[in-house]
């Protein structure tokens, strides 16, 4: 399990125990995620969470004790087969739904190509209808997009590549 992972799962797992919540079900990337405040739901598949997880996670409270892992097989984040040294990388400020454009329909806000400020928007991140603006970050050209649009992305994944001017 990744560090970000399991950053993510804590703070989840703190959310829900603050947030008053009876059960809350995540599953993405072929991880399966329960919190549940019922001791007789059961998690995905039936399979137990100690038989699954290969440590308890550091911090994390009770409710990460329902936290199940799937058997299905993870999805390869798709990476540019040539990325160079030099390209900076924009990466994803929080775990959410990544977006290449406004609204369904519209334009994206960058493509391939295109020449960008180190202001221009590049796409957004949204988390339980909460929308998070992206930043390039640097005055460049965009190389590759790397995400998927309508995808989930973690903090920290890389989300396009910019080549600074």
């Amino acid at each position: 399990m990744s560090d970000q992972l399991a950053r993510d799962i804590e703070l989840l797992a703190e959310l829900f125990k603050t947030g008053g919540w009876q059960e809350v079900r995540v599953e993405s990337h072929g991880i399966s995620l329960l919190l549940s405040n019922d001791p007789a739901t059961a998690p995905i598949g039936g399979v137990s969470a100690a038989s699954v997880l290969p440590a308890p996670l550091p911090g994390a409270g009770p409710a990460a004790a329902s936290a199940a892992t799937s058997p299905t097989s993870s999805v390869a984040v798709d990476t540019p087969s040539a990325v160079d040294p030099s390209w900076k990388a924009v990466t994803a400020p929080n775990l959410g739904t990544f977006y290449r454009s406004p609204k369904p329909g519209s334009p994206a806000f960058v493509e391939v190509g295109r020449h960008v400020e180190a202001d221009t928007e590049v796409c957004l991140i949204e988390v339980m209808k909460l929308f998070t603006s992206v930043k390039a970050g640097v005055a460049g050209t965009v190389k590759s997009i790397v995400a998927a649009d309508a995808a989930l992305v973690e903090g920290g994944q890389v989300l396009l590549y910019i080549q600074q001017d």
